[in-house]
């Protein structure tokens, strides 16, 4: 008699989920730092200039949550990308306890050549994806943002 076989739920549950989520973030941030490399730019650095791009994020508690950072952290981070002139920070004038992070000049030009550099990045990863492939893996990736949302909220 075959034992019976155990369902990929409860496979995810165990454990598989982290170790697959957690190899391919790790194979992904790789994948970026090797196309950012000649722009001296990492991969936390340029997440920091597409979310001041994007508008999604400019101050330090808004890079902390994307990054997942504690302020000391994105602080030490935010100086290291500022010690290469590509970002500065001026005044919050919402609120003069903070300030708000904007790209330079010398970033707004290296920008659009990192955001190149992720783009080959993100297309090798995706490599072999059909449109249909890649619309379930978003939907299948937004589920799972949403119910870690959910848990969250449930949480607080």
């Amino acid at each position: 008699m075959q034992a019976k076989k155990r369902s990929v739920i409860t496979e995810l549950s165990s454990g598989e989920l982290g170790y697959l989520l957690t190899d391919v973030r790790n194979h992904f941030l790789a994948a970026i730092e090797r196309e950012l490399e000649p722009l001296q730019i990492t991969a936390a650095q340029f997440v920091v200039l597409n979310s001041i791009m994007s508008g999604k994020g400019r101050t330090l508690s808004e890079f902390c949550r994307l990054l997942g950072y504690d302020s000391g952290a994105m602080t030490r981070l935010l100086d290291r990308i500022e010690a290469k002139g590509v970002i500065r920070r001026v005044d919050n004038p919402a609120d003069r306890r903070s300030y708000i992070v904007e790209l330079t000049e010398q970033g707004l030009a290296v920008f659009p050549q990192a955001r190149r550099g992720t783009e080959v990045a993100f297309r090798r990863l995706l490599a072999g994806f059909s449109e249909a492939d890649a619309e379930m893996l978003r939907g299948l990736l937004q589920r799972v943002q949403a119910n870690a949302a959910e848990g969250k909220a449930a949480e607080s």
